[in-house]
C-alpha cells in the first residue's frame, strides 16, 4: 500500500465518513479506504466479501477495521461502496435493503452505468435514491487487498451518474469523497456513459485478452512467449486483469460492445484488404491516421 496521499484535516465535526463499509475489498475497494484513510475522511471501515482470507488481510494490511456481513454494513455504515463484479449487484443490494440504516448512502465503483442502475432499482425499488452509480476511470491487472495503494485516485475522473431520486446531500456526500482521493469527479448520463467507455476502456481489455488467448494457444506458443517484447508486453498486460470482473462488464454492456466490435472489425477489414492487395498506400494511410492520433493524445 503506497503513501502518497497528505493527510487532511477532518475539521471540528470529524471525519467526512464516520464508518465507511467495502464491499469488495481489493484493489478498487481497497484503494478506496486506503485513500480516505490517509487523507483522514474516515473514522472506522467494515469489509464485506466471500474470501474470508481475503477480508483477514485487509484486516492485516489496515484497509479495514473489520469483517462484517452485508447486513451489518448496512446496518452501521455512513456510505457504502460496492466494488464487486457488476453481475452480483443486484443480489448484494437485495440483502442490504432492510438494513439499511436512516440516513446510509450506497455508490458503487462498476464500470457499466446503464444495467447497474437497472439492478439497483428491482433491487432497491422505492429506496433506490440512496443509490448513487459511480465510475473511476482507474485500475491496474492486479487484485486483491495487497493491490490496494492509496494513490490510486489522485488525478484520475471519477464519473457519478445521478439519478432524479438521488438526493442532493447523497451526490455531494460520493463527490466529496472522491475528492479527498485525490479524483476529479464529473457527471454524465448512465448510456452516454457505457457507449464511451465500450470504446475506451472495455474493449481495449477485450482484444487484448482475445489476443492473448491466440498467442498463448498457438501450437508453438512456448517460443513466441519467449521472443516476445515490450510491445508485447505493454499490449497483453490488460489482459492479466480479473476474469469475472470483466466477463460481467462486456456482457453488462452488450450493446454498446457489439456495436464497437463491429466498427473495430471494419477498421480490421480495411486492413486485412491493403495487405492481401500490397496496397502500400491505403496501410500508410490508416497507420499514419492511427500514429498522428496517439501522439495528439498523449500530448494532450
Amino acid at each position: 500500500m503506497n503513501d502518497a496521499l497528505p493527510s487532511s484535516d477532518q475539521g471540528a465535526a470529524g471525519p467526512l465518513i464516520p464508518v465507511l463499509a467495502v464491499v469488495g475489498v481489493g484493489l478498487i475497494g481497497g484503494s478506496f479506504a486506503a485513500a480516505l484513510r490517509q487523507a483522514g475522511q474516515v473514522g472506522r471501515v467494515l469489509g464485506v466479501g466471500r474470501n474470508a482470507a481475503s477480508l483477514a488481510r485487509a484486516v492485516e494490511l489496515g484497509l479495514i477495521d473489520e469483517a462484517v456481513s452485508a447486513e451489518d454494513a448496512a446496518a452501521h455504515a455512513d456510505l457504502v461502496l460496492l466494488s464487486t463484479p457488476v453481475g452480483g449487484l443486484k443480489n448484494v443490494l437485495s440483502r442490504m435493503l432492510p438494513h439499511l440504516g436512516a440516513n446510509t448512502v450506497v455508490t458503487d465503483a462498476g464500470s457499466t452505468k446503464a444495467e447497474v442502475v437497472d439492478a439497483a432499482r428491482q433491487a432497491l425499488g422505492e429506496q433506490i435514491g440512496r443509490f448513487v452509480p459511480g465510475h473511476p476511470i482507474a485500475g491496474a491487472e492486479r487484485t486483491g487487498p495487497d493491490a490496494a495503494d492509496a494513490a490510486l485516485y489522485r488525478g484520475r475522473t471519477v464519473i457519478l451518474t445521478p439519478l432524479p431520486q438521488n438526493s442532493a446531500a447523497s451526490i455531494a456526500l460520493v463527490r466529496r469523497a472522491w475528492q479527498a482521493c485525490g479524483a476529479s469527479v464529473i457527471d454524465m448520463d448512465a448510456d452516454a456513459h457505457d457507449r464511451v467507455l465500450a470504446s475506451v476502456s472495455h474493449l481495449p481489455h477485450l482484444l487484448s485478452a482475445v489476443y492473448m488467448k491466440q498467442v498463448a494457444t498457438a501450437a508453438d506458443a512456448r517460443t513466441r512467449l519467449d521472443l516476445a517484447g515490450s510491445g508485447f508486453r505493454d499490449f497483453t498486460r490488460i489482459a492479466a486483469g480479473s476474469p469475472e470482473m470483466w466477463r460481467d462488464i462486456f456482457l453488462s454492456n452488450r450493446d454498446a460492445m457489439l456495436a464497437e466490435l463491429a466498427e473495430v472489425r471494419a477498421v480490421l477489414d480495411r486492413a486485412e484488404r491493403a495487405i492481401a492487395n500490397g496496397d502500400d498506400a491505403a496501410l500508410l494511410a490508416l497507420l499514419d491516421t492511427a500514429a498522428q492520433a496517439r501522439r495528439k493524445w498523449q500530448q494532450e
